[in-house]
C-alpha cells in the first residue's frame, strides 16, 4: 500500500511546532495525490492548511495502541517525532526512564531517587532475556555478562552522554550488577573492591557543574576481569582528559572537585590540624563559584566514606595523609598572593603564610619557590637569561603549576587503584565499562570541547558499523536478500581532525614555534580548509573561530587558549624544584619515567578496525592533543575487540526538575547521540519486525474461517498478507519473523480496528434489536392479555341466559354419573383378575425360592469340608516349614558353640605357654639371688680377715683405750637400754609382718581351692555338653540331608505363596471398592423392591376397586336395553373390550416378569459378590496366618538376641571381680618387693657397719653408729659373734621367703589362669557389644539410608523410622546404658544429616525425614515423663515413658536439624516451582480469546519466539498436587503442610508481582483478568485439598488487588477513593508504578491519565507503609512444630519385611 493512501480522515501526522518541536494534528479531509495542502485539525481545535505542495507530506502518528511501547523499533512510523513522543509518554506519563532504541538503551534523568535498582531487582532480571523484562540499565548488563559466558568473548558497555544526563550513576549501576552477580566465594572481597573504586574517582574527578551536582569531569574506561567461573578476579581503570582548569577556574554557581571541599570540612578533626586548612570560602580554588555547598550533600560524611573506601582498597593511612597534604598544598598554592611590582614585574612576599605552608607541607625551599613564581628562566644558545614576570603571568604560572601537581596526583591515585584491583591470576574475558563524556555544544567552546566532540565522532563511527552489521546479520540469519543501505558515514569529520595536515597536526605544529599564537594556527585553518572542506565552516562575524559540522550538530569553537591547553606548560625551574623536594611523594611525580605498559596489552588482543595514524614527530607526543589522539586509538581498538553494548544518557531539562521533560533539550542530545540514526537506518529497510506467533495472535481477527482451519500458523500468515497487502515489496517472509516497511504495521492496525468497529457496529445493532423486540413482545402480550379480558367479558354479557346455563349444568351432572358407573364396573373386572393372576405368580414365585434355598444348602456343606480340607492342609505345610527353620537353627547353634570351645581349648594352650615362660624367668631369678649370696659371703670372708688384722691392732691398742672407757662407761649403759627396746620393737614388727603373710597367704589358697574346684566343675560340665553335642550333631546331620529336600519343597510351595499372597493383596486392595457396589446394589435393590412392592400394592387396589365396582354396580342388561344397536356395535366394535381387558393383562404379565427378572439378576450378583467377599476374607485370615507364624519365628530369633544381650549385663560384674583379683594381685607383689628390699637393706647394712666400726674410730655421727662403735669397740668378739647369728638368722627369713614367694607365685599364677578364662569371657561379651552395636549401625542406616520414600511409605503408619528409632532409645533407656544413649542419638543425628547433605535436591527425601524427624521430635517429648507431654497419653503410653534420661537437650538438636531440614525442604520445593510461576501466571492465557499480545520490536520476548514446550497453569497446579500428595503419603503433619504450602503460595505471588512490575508490556485489563482467573486456579486448588486455614489465601492478596487494580476503572475521583480503600496490601510506590505502567492492548481501552494518577498518590501520602516496589521473594515464614502426640501404641507397631531389619528383636 503506497504511504499517501494513508492520508486519510481521522488519521494524524506530525508538523513542526517552535516551542514543542512537534505538535499534533488530526487530518480532517481525505488527501488525494496532487492536493496542495493538507486539511488538519489542531489539538486547541484550531484548523490548519497545510501546505505540501513544494514541501513533502507531514510524518504520521502512529496508533495510540503503539504509543508508550519498550522498544522504539516497535512502532510502525520510525521518525523523530515519534520517537520524542514515545520518550515522553514513557517519561512523564508512565514515569518509565529507560526505553529501547534497537540496540541501544535510552535513559531519560528522573532527579529523582526511584526504588528500582535494589538486590531484589538485580535478581530479577538476573538469567532475563532481554526483551522478557521491562527495559533497564540491568537488562544490558545482564545481556553483556551473558554473552561473556556463552560465548567467551569481551564485553563492553558504552555509557555516553552529556554533563548531567546520568552517565557516571548508570556505569556505577552497571558495575553494581557486575560485582553482585559474579560475586566469588573467596575472602578477598574483590567485588567490593570494584565498587569502592568509584566513591574515590568521584571524590577526584567529578565536580559540581551548572548542569550536574556531581558531573564526571574525565572519561573512564574500566575494566572488570573474570576468570573461566566468570566471577571477577580484578579489574583495571584507564581515564581520558581530565579538565584540569577546574583546579584553578570555576564558572558562577559550579565548584572544584569535591575533595577539597570534604577536607576542608574535615579540617577541624585532629588528624587533619597539621594541613592547616580552614572554611571553603577561605580559599581561592574553593570559593570562586560562589557557592560552596551542594544541597542535600554532607562533605565531611563523604570525606568519611572516601576514607573507608581508601582503606577498602588497602591504601594506608600513610598514603592518604600523603595524598591530604598535597591537596593542601594546592589550595594554600592558590591563596599565594602576587603583588606587582611596576608594570613588568612582580613579587611574592617571603612571609606569605601560605606561601610558607605549601613550601612546609612539600618540603621545599621557600626563596626558590617565591624567587621562581614571580621569574622565568630563558635558556638560548649563548646564554641564560631570568627574566621577571608580569603579575598576571605569575598567576598563571601559579596556576599551571597547581594544575600540574593536581593532574600527577590524579593519575598517581588511579594507578594506585590499578595497583590495588590487581590480580595474579589469569584474564579469561572481561567486561569494560566505559563513561564518557558526551556530544557538547556551549555558548563559549574552547579546546576541551573539540577533544570531547572529536572523541564522540569516533565513537559514533564504531557505533554506526556496528549497527549496519547487526542489521546484516539479522537479514542473513532470516534469509532475506540484503539490500545496500546508505547511511551516514563521518570518516571526513574524523580526517578534518585527525588526518595529515589535519587541525589537530596544524595545532601541533604550530605549539612547535616560540613564537606561535592562536591566531597564526587559525589563519593556517582558514587557508586550507574555507571553500575546501564542507565540514569545515568560518563564522560570518568572528575572526577568531571557526565551525565544524559533526554529525550531531554544527559546532563554533574559539580558538582563544587552544595552543596554551595543548601545550600544558609548567616552568622547567618549578619543575625542578618539587623535583628535588624531601617530601618522596611530590618528587616521584616529577622523576623522568619510562612510559608504562598498558596492562591491558598482556590480557587482550585487540584489532585496530583502521590503521593507525602515527605521528611524524616525536615532539608531537609532548602535546595534550597528540596524548588524546593515542589514548583514543588504543580505546577503539579495545571497544573493536569486543561486543559492545551501548546506553545513551539523556537530560530532560536544564532545571534539573523531576519527570519535566523539555522536547527541545532532548531532540537535541536524541540527534547528538545517535538515536535517531539508528531508527533511520531502521527505517530505509524493514524497520518493524514480528514473529509468526506475535502476527497471528494480533491479526487473527483479519482472518477468515478457512485460513484459520489450516494448521500451521506461518503459512497461515502468509496467505492473510498476500490477501491484505498487495504489493509484496512492502514485506519480507524470514524464518522466524516477518519484516514491515515503514507504515505497514499501522495500516495493518487500521483494518484491525476498522474490523473490530465494525464488529461493535453489528453486536451494538443487534443488542439494540434484541431490546427493542423484547419491549415490542412485551407490550405486544399486554395488549393480548387486555383484549382477552375485554372479549370475554363482552362475550359473557351477550351469550349467557339463565336457560342455557341450567340445561349445561344438568347435562354436566348427567354425564358425571353416567362415566363413574362405567368406571367403576371396568375396575372391579381388572382387580379379580390381578388377584387371580398374583396368586399364580406368588405360588411360583415360592416354589423357586424353595428349590435355590436347597441348592445353597448343600453348597455351603461342600464349602465347609472343602475348606476344612484345604486348612488342614496348609497347616501341615506350614508345621513342616517350622520344623525345618527350627532345625536349622540348631544346626547352627551347635555349630557356634562347636567354634567357641575350639576358641576355649586354643586359649588354655597359649596359656601353659605363657606359665611355661613365666616358670623359666623365675628360675633366672632364683640363679641371679644364688649368685649374690655367694657374693655376700666372699665379702663375709674378706670382713673375717680383715678384723683378725684390726684384732692385732686393737690389742696394742687397749691400754689406749681402757682410760676411755671409764668415761664411755655411762654412755654404753645409755646407749645398751636404747639398743635392746629398738630391738625390741624391730622382733614386734617382724613378728606381725610374718602373721600377716601367713594370713593373706591361707586366704588366697583358700580363694584358689575354690576357683579351681569351680573351674574342674565347669570344665567337666562342658566336657559333657561336648560329648552330647557330638551325638546331636551326626543325628542333625542325618536330619538336615532328609531336611534339605524339604526345604527345597517348601521354598517352591512358598513361591507360590507368596504369588498368591500378591494377587491377594491386590484383591484385597479391590475388596473396598466391591464392598461399596454391593452396598450400592443392595440399596439399589432395596429401592426397586419397595417401588415393586408400592407399585403391586396400588395395581392391587385400583384393580380390586374397579371390578368391585364393575361387577356389583354394573348392570349390563340395563344397558343394553338403553343403548341402542348401533351404540353397542360402535362400542364394541372388532372386540374392543375384550382386547382392552386381554392387553391390561399382558401388560401386568410382562411387567411381573420384568420386575422378577431384575430382582433374580439382582439376587444373583449380591450372592457373587458375597460369596467373592467370603472367599477373600478367607484368603486373608490365611495370609494373617502365615504372617503371625512368620513373625512367631522372628520372635525366637529375638528372644535369643535379648538373652545375649541379658549375658551382656552379666560383663560388668564380670570385669569387677577381674579389677578386684588384679588389685589384690598388684598388693601382694607390693607387699613382697618391700619384704626383699628391707632383707637387702640388711644384709647391707651389716656389713657397713662393721666396716665403720674399724675404719672410722673416734667420730660421732649419729646415735646409732655411735652405739655400735662403742658396743664394737668394748666387745668386738661379741659383735663378730652377734653378726654370725644375725646371718644364720637371714638365711632362715630368707628361706622362708623364698617358701612365701613361690606359694604366691602358684596362687598368681592360679589367678592368672582365672584372670585369662575371664578376660576371654569379657572377649565374647566385646564382640556379642560390638556385634549389637554393628547392628545399631545398620539399623540407621537401613532406616535412614536405604529407606525409600516410594517404597516405604505405601501401606504403613506414618513416622514409623522414628517409631523405630525412638523404640531404640527407649531400650538404652531400660538397660540404663548411657554411653549406649549418647551414641545411638549422635549416630542417628549425623545419619539424617549426611542423608539431606547427599540427597540435598531430592525433594521426596526431604519430605519423608522432614516428617520422621519430626514424629521422632514428639516421641521424645510424649514420652518424656513430663506432665505438660503427657495430658493427652494412655495409660499404657504412660507406662512407655523413658525413667532414666532426661533428652531435652536432644530435643533441642533434633529441633534445629528439622527447621534446618524444613528450610532446605522449602528451597527445593521453591527452585522446583520458580521456573514455571511467570510463564504460568502472566505469559500463559488461560481465559482463551483474550489475548493481550502486542509487538516488542527489536528485542524480542522469549516466549514470542516459539510456543512450544512452555508452562502453564496447569503446570504449576501439578507440581502443587505433586508436592502435596508426596507430603500426606509422607505423613508429614497437616500444620507443617500448612505452612509449606503458605510459604509456597507466597512465592507464586511475589515473583508474579515482581514481574508484573518490571514488565510493562503485562499491565493491562485482559491480562489483570488473566491473573484473577489463575488466582481463582488456585484457591479452588486450596479448596480441593482442604486447606483454606492455611492461610495461603491471603498472601496472594498483593497480586489480587493488582489484578483488580489492572481492571477496574481510572477516571473519577470515586474511581481513586475506591482504589485507595480497596488496594491495602500493595504500598503507594507499588500502586502508582501499576498506575504508570497501565498499557491499552486496543484503541477502545484508554490509558491512565498522570492527573488521576496523581490523585490516587495524594490518597496514598497518608499512608505509612515502606517505600519499596519488590517483594523480597527470599523472605521466609517463621516455621513452628506443633506438638501432636501419637496415638499409635509402641507396642502394636509391626516392622514390616521391606525394612531388612530382621536382627530386630521386641524385648
Amino acid at each position: 500500500m503506497a504511504l499517501a493512501e494513508l492520508y486519510t480522515q481521522y488519521n494524524r501526522v506530525w508538523i513542526p511546532d517552535n516551542e514543542e518541536v512537534w505538535q499534533s494534528a488530526e487530518i480532517t479531509k481525505n488527501y488525494r495525490t496532487g492536493d496542495h495542502v493538507l486539511h488538519l485539525l489542531l489539538e486547541d481545535g484550531t484548523e490548519l492548511n497545510y501546505p505540501v505542495d513544494p514541501a513533502p507530506l507531514p510524518p504520521l502518528r502512529n496508533p495510540d495502541i503503539l504509543v508508550g511501547e519498550n522498544d522504539l523499533t516497535a512502532l510502525s512510523y520510525l521518525h523523530e517525532p515519534a520517537v520524542l513522543h514515545n520518550l515522553k509518554v514513557r517519561f512523564v506519563e508512565s514515569k518509565l526512564i529507560y526505553t529501547y532504541s534497537g540496540i541501544i538503551l535510552v535513559a531519560m534523568n528522573p532527579y529523582k531517587q526511584l526504588p528500582i535498582y535494589g538486590d531484589a531487582i538485580i535478581h530479577a532480571y538476573s538469567g532475563q532475556n532481554m526483551g522478557d523484562m521491562d527495559p533497564h540499565i540491568f537488562a544490558v548488563a545482564e545481556e553483556a555478562y551473558k554473552q561473556m559466558a556463552r560465548n567467551n568473548r569481551n564485553q563492553s558497555v558504552i555509557v555516553s552522554g552529556e554533563s548531567g544526563a546520568g552517565k557516571t550513576v548508570s556505569a556505577r549501576y552497571a558495575m553494581r550488577y557486575f560485582a553482585t552477580v559474579s560475586k566469588s566465594n573467596s575472602n578477598a572481597h574483590v567485588e567490593d573492591k570494584v565498587l569502592a573504586s568509584n566513591p574515590i574517582t568521584e571524590a577526584v574527578g567529578n565536580a559540581k557543574t551548572t548542569r550536574n551536582d556531581n558531573s564526571s569531569r574525565f572519561g573512564k574506561y574500566t575494566e572488570i576481569s573474570f576468570d573461566q567461573r566468570h566471577q571477577i578476579i580484578g579489574a583495571n581503570m584507564r581515564t581520558y582528559l581530565l579538565e584540569k582548569s577546574r583546579v584553578v577556574f570555576q564558572s558562577e554557581n559550579e565548584r572544584n572537585y569535591h575533595i577539597f571541599y570534604q577536607l576542608c570540612a574535615s579540617a577541624l578533626q585532629p588528624e587533619f590540624k597539621h594541613l592547616k586548612l580552614g572554611h571553603a570560602e577561605e580559599f581561592n580554588y574553593t570559593r570562586m563559584g560562589g557557592n560552596t555547598v551542594i544541597e542535600g550533600v554532607d562533605d565531611r560524611v563523604d570525606m568519611m566514606e572516601t576514607q573507608k573506601t581508601f582503606t577498602l582498597l588497602g591504601l594506608k593511612e600513610d598514603f592518604q595523609m600523603d595524598v591530604f597534604k598535597i591537596l593542601a598544598a594546592i589550595l594554600h598554592l592558590g591563596n599565594v598572593q602576587m603583588t606587582a611590582v611596576g608594570d613588568e614585574k612582580s613579587s611574592v612576599s617571603l612571609e606569605d603564610k601560605h606561601l610558607n605552608i605549601f613550601c612546609e607541607l612539600l618540603d621545599l625551599d621557600n626563596d626558590k619557590v617565591a624567587q621562581w613564581l614571580c621569574h622565568r628562566k630563558i635558556i638560548t644558545a649563548s646564554e641564560t637569561v631570568i627574566k621577571p614576570m608580569t603579575k598576571l603571568q605569575a598567576l598563571n604560572a601559579r596556576d599551571a603549576l597547581a594544575k600540574k601537581i593536581y593532574s600527577h596526583l590524579f593519575d598517581f591515585i588511579v594507578e594506585r587503584i590499578n595497583k590495588a584491583l590487581h590480580f595474579s591470576g589469569k584474564q579469561h574475558t572481561f567486561i569494560g565499562v566505559l563513561d564518557i563524556y558526551g556530544f557538547e555544544t556551549f555558548d563559549v567552546n574552547s579546546f576541551e570541547q573539540f577533544c570531547i566532540n572529536y572523541a564522540n565522532e569516533k565513537l559514533q563511527q564504531q557505533f554506526n558499523l556496528h549497527v549496519f552489521k547487526l542489521e546484516q546479520e539479522e537479514y542473513m540469519k532470516e534469509d532475506i536478500p540484503w539490500a545496500l543501505i546508505d547511511f551516514y558515514d563521518n570518516q571526513p569529520v574524523i580526517d578534518l581532525i585527525e588526518a595529515k595536515m589535519g587541525i589537530l597536526e596544524l595545532l601541533d605544529e604550530e605549539c612547535l614555534l616560540p613564537q606561535g599564537t592562536d591566531e597564526n594556527w587559525l589563519q593556517k585553518l582558514y587557508n586550507n580548509y574555507i571553500n575546501k572542506n564542507p565540514f569545515f565552516q568560518k563564522p560570518k562575524m568572528s575572526n577568531t573561530s571557526f565551525i565544524i559540522q559533526h554529525f550531531a550538530d554544527k559546532v563554533e569553537y574559539k580558538s582563544e587558549g587552544f595552543l596554551e591547553k595543548n601545550r600544558d606548560t609548567v616552568y622547567e625551574v618549578l619543575i625542578d624544584i618539587l623535583r628535588n623536594s624531601k617530601f618522596h611523594l611530590c618528587a616521584n611525580f616529577f622523576q623522568d619515567h619510562p612510559v608504562p605498559i598498558s596492562p591491558f596489552r598482556s590480557t587482550i588482543t585487540v584489532k585496530s578496525a583502521k590503521t593507525m595514524v602515527k605521528p611524524p614527530n616525536k615532539q608531537f607526543r609532548t602535546t595534550v592533543g597528540s596524548k588524546f589522539r593515542s589514548s583514543l586509538y588504543l580505546l577503539m581498538e579495545t571497544l573493536n575487540a569486543t561486543t559492545p553494548h551501548y546506553v545513551r544518557c539523556i537530560k530532560p531539562n536544564d532545571e534539573k526538575l523531576p519527570f519535566e521533560f523539555d522536547s527541545k533539550r532532548v531532540v537535541q542530545q536524541l540527534r547528538a547521540c545517535g538515536v535517531l540514526e539508528t531508527i533511520r537506518i531502521s527505517a530505509q529497510s524493514y524497520p518493524s519486525r514480528w514473529t509468526y506467533i506475535e502476527f497471528f495472535s494480533r491479526y487473527s481477527i483479519l482472518m477468515t474461517q478457512h485460513e484459520l482451519s489450516l494448521s500451521d500458523k506461518k503459512k497461515i500468515c502468509k496467505t492473510v498478507l498476500q490477501r491484505l497487502i498487495q504489493d509484496p515489496n512492502q514485506y519480507q517472509f524470514g524464518r522466524t519473523k516477518i519484516f514491515f516497511r515503514a507504515g505497514q504495521v499501522a495500516y495493518l492496525e487500521k483494518l484491525r480496528s476498522d474490523k473490530l468497529r465494525q464488529a461493535c457496529i453489528v453486536i451494538q445493532k443487534n443488542v439494540r434489536s434484541w431490546h427493542q423486540r423484547k419491549k415490542f413482545l412485551r407490550i405486544k402480550q399486554a395488549a393480548v392479555t387486555i383484549q382477552q379480558y375485554f372479549r370475554g367479558q363482552r362475550a359473557v354479557r351477550q351469550a349467557i341466559t339463565a336457560t342455557a346455563l341450567k340445561q349445561a349444568w344438568a347435562a354436566i351432572i348427567i354425564q358425571k354419573y353416567c362415566r363413574g358407573y362405567i368406571v367403576r364396573k371396568l375396575c372391579q373386572l381388572i382387580r379379580v383378575a390381578a388377584i387371580t393372576i398374583q396368586a399364580y405368580v406368588r405360588g411360583f414365585l415360592a416354589r423357586k425360592k424353595f428349590q435355590k434355598m436347597l441348592k445353597e444348602h448343600k453348597a455351603v456343606i461342600l464349602q465347609k469340608y472343602a475348606r476344612a480340607w484345604l486348612a488342614r492342609r496348609r497347616f501341615q505345610n506350614i508345621r513342616r516349614f517350622v520344623l525345618n527353620i527350627q532345625l536349622s537353627y540348631r544346626v547352627q547353634r551347635l555349630q557356634k558353640k562347636l567354634e567357641d570351645q575350639n576358641k576355649e581349648n586354643h586359649g588354655l594352650l597359649e596359656r601353659l605357654t605363657h606359665l611355661a615362660s613365666t616358670h623359666g624367668n623365675d628360675l633366672d631369678t632364683i640363679q641371679k639371688l644364688e649368685l649374690e649370696l655367694e657374693k655376700l659371703a666372699t665379702q663375709k670372708r674378706t670382713s673375717e680377715e680383715k678384723g683378725k688384722k684390726y684384732k692385732e691392732d686393737t690389742e696394742q691398742k687397749l691400754s689406749k683405750l681402757e682410760k676411755q672407757n671409764a668415761e664411755l662407761q655411762e654412755q654404753k649403759t645409755f646407749l645398751e637400754q636404747k639398743l635392746q627396746e629398738e630391738t625390741k620393737e624391730m622382733k614386734d614388727k617382724m613378728d606381725d609382718l610374718t602373721k600377716q603373710l601367713f594370713t593373706d597367704v591361707q586366704q588366697e589358697e583358700r580363694q584358689r581351692i575354690i576357683l579351681e574346684k569351680k573351674f574342674q566343675n565347669e570344665k567337666q560340665d562342658y566336657e559333657k555338653e561336648i560329648e552330647s553335642l557330638k551325638g546331636e550333631i551326626k543325628t542333625l546331620r542325618e536330619e538336615k540331608i532328609k531336611l534339605q529336600d524339604q526345604i527345597q519343597e517348601e521354598h517352591i510351595i512358598q513361591d507360590d505363596l507368596k504369588l498368591e499372597v500378591g494377587q491377594l493383596k491386590k484383591q484385597a486392595k479391590m475388596i473396598p471398592e466391591l464392598q461399596k457396589e454391593i452396598e450400592l446394589l443392595q440399596t439399589q435393590k432395596m429401592d426397586v423392591e419397595k417401588q415393586v412392592q408400592s407399585q403391586k400394592r396400588e395395581m392391587r387396589e385400583k384393580v380390586s376397586e374397579v371390578a368391585k365396582q364393575f361387577i356389583e354396580s354394573y348392570d349390563v342388561e340395563a344397558v343394553r336395553s338403553r343403548l341402542s344397536i348401533e351404540d353397542l356395535e360402535h362400542l364394541n366394535e372388532d372386540g374392543e373390550l375384550w382386547f382392552a381387558y386381554e392387553g391390561l393383562k399382558k401388560a401386568t404379565r410382562v411387567l411381573e416378569s420384568q420386575f422378577q427378572s431384575q430382582k433374580e439378576n439382582y439376587e444373583k450378583e449380591i450372592e457373587a459378590l458375597n460369596f467373592k467377599v467370603e472367599h477373600l476374607s478367607q484368603e486373608i485370615i490365611h495370609l494373617q496366618k502365615l504372617f503371625r507364624e512368620e513373625n512367631d519365628i522372628n520372635d525366637s530369633i529375638r528372644l535369643e538376641v535379648s538373652r545375649l544381650t541379658s549375658e551382656n549385663m552379666m560383663i560388668p560384674d564380670f570385669k569387677q571381680r577381674i579389677s578386684e583379683l588384679q588389685k589384690q594381685k598388684m598388693d601382694l607383689e607390693q607387699r613382697l618387693q618391700e619384704q626383699a628390699a628391707k632383707t637387702k637393706g640388711k644384709m647391707e647394712e651389716m656389713p657397713n657397719g662393721v666396716h665403720h666400726n674399724l675404719s672410722e674410730e673416734g667420730q660421732r655421727r649419729t646415735l646409732e653408729d655411735q652405739t655400735e662403735i662403742h658396743t664394737k669397740e668394748e666387745k668386738q668378739i661379741v659383735t663378730i659373734q652377734e653378726i654370725q647369728e644375725a646371718n644364720n638368722h637371714l638365711k632362715e627369713q630368707h628361706e622362708i621367703e623364698n617358701e612365701v614367694k613361690s606359694k604366691i607365685k602358684q596362687e598368681a599364677f592360679h589367678l592368672t589362669l582365672e584372670n585369662m578364662d575371664l578376660e576371654e569371657e569379657l572377649d565374647m561379651k566385646d564382640r556379642v557389644i560390638k556385634k549389637l552395636q554393628d547392628q545399631i549401625k545398620n539399623l540407621t542406616k537401613t532406616i535412614e539410608k536405604d529407606l525409600k520414600p516410594r517404597g516405604v511409605v505405601v501401606n504403613m503408619i506414618p513416622g514409623l523410622p522414628a517409631y523405630i528409632l525412638f523404640m531404640c532409645v527407649r531400650y538404652a533407656d531400660y538397660l540404663n546404658d548411657g554411653d549406649m544413649l549418647k551414641s545411638f542419638m549422635s549416630i542417628t543425628t549425623n545419619g539424617i544429616k549426611q542423608v539431606i547433605k547427599e540427597h540435598a535436591e531430592d525433594f521426596e527425601i526431604l519430605s519423608f525425614w522432614l516428617s520422621n524427624t519430626y514424629h521422632f521430635l514428639n516421641c521424645l517429648k510424649q514420652y518424656s515423663g513430663e506432665e505438660e507431654f503427657m495430658k493427652q497419653n494412655t495409660p499404657r503410653q504412660n507406662m512407655n515413658c523413658l525413667k532414666h534420661f532426661d533428652l531435652s537437650e536432644y530435643r533441642q538438636i533434633l529441633s534445629d536439624l528439622a527447621i534446618r531440614i524444613y528450610h532446605q525442604f522449602i528451597l527445593v520445593m521453591e527452585n522446583n516451582i520458580q521456573p514455571m510461576i511467570v510463564p504460568g501466571m502472566l505469559e500463559h492465557e488461560s481465559l482463551q480469546g483474550i489475548s493481550g499480545m502486542k509487538p516488542t520490536g527489536f528485542r524480542k520476548r522469549s516466549s514470542s519466539i516459539d510456543d512450544t514446550d512452555t508452562y502453564t497453569m496447569t503446570s504449576i497446579l501439578q507440581q502443587l498436587s505433586y508436592f502435596y500428595s508426596t507430603m500426606c503419603q509422607n505423613g508429614l503433619d497437616t500444620e507443617l503442610l500448612k505452612q509449606a504450602v503458605k510459604q509456597l503460595f507466597f512465592l507464586i505471588g511475589a515473583v508474579t508481582l515482581n514481574s508484573l512490575f518490571l514488565r510493562k508490556d503485562m499491565c493491562s485489563c485482559r491480562k489483570g483478568m488473566q491473573i484473577r482467573c489463575n488466582i481463582s486456579y488456585l484457591e479452588e486448588w486450596l479448596k480441593e485439598k482442604n486447606l483454606q486455614s492455611s492461610s495461603a489465601k491471603e498472601t496472594l492478596e498483593p497480586l489480587s488487588q493488582a489484578a483488580w487494580l489492572l481492571q477496574v476503572k481510572k477516571i473519577t475521583d470515586d474511581d481513586a477513593k475506591e482504589i485507595y480503600e480497596h488496594c491495602t496490601s500493595l504500598s503507594a510506590v507499588q500502586i502508582v508504578k501499576i498506575l504508570n505502567s497501565y498499557t491499552p492492548i486496543d484503541d477502545f481501552e484508554k490509558r491512565v491519565s498522570p492527573s488521576f494518577v496523581r490523585k490516587v498518590q495524594a490518597m496514598l501520602n497518608n499512608r505509612e507503609d515502606i517505600p519499596q516496589l519488590m517483594l523480597d521473594t527470599k523472605y521466609l515464614f517463621q516455621v513452628t512444630f506443633p506438638y501432636t502426640p501419637s496415638p499409635h501404641a509402641l507396642e502394636i507397631i509391626q516392622i514390616p519385611s521391606s525394612f531388612k531389619l530382621g536382627f530386630l528383636t521386641r524385648v
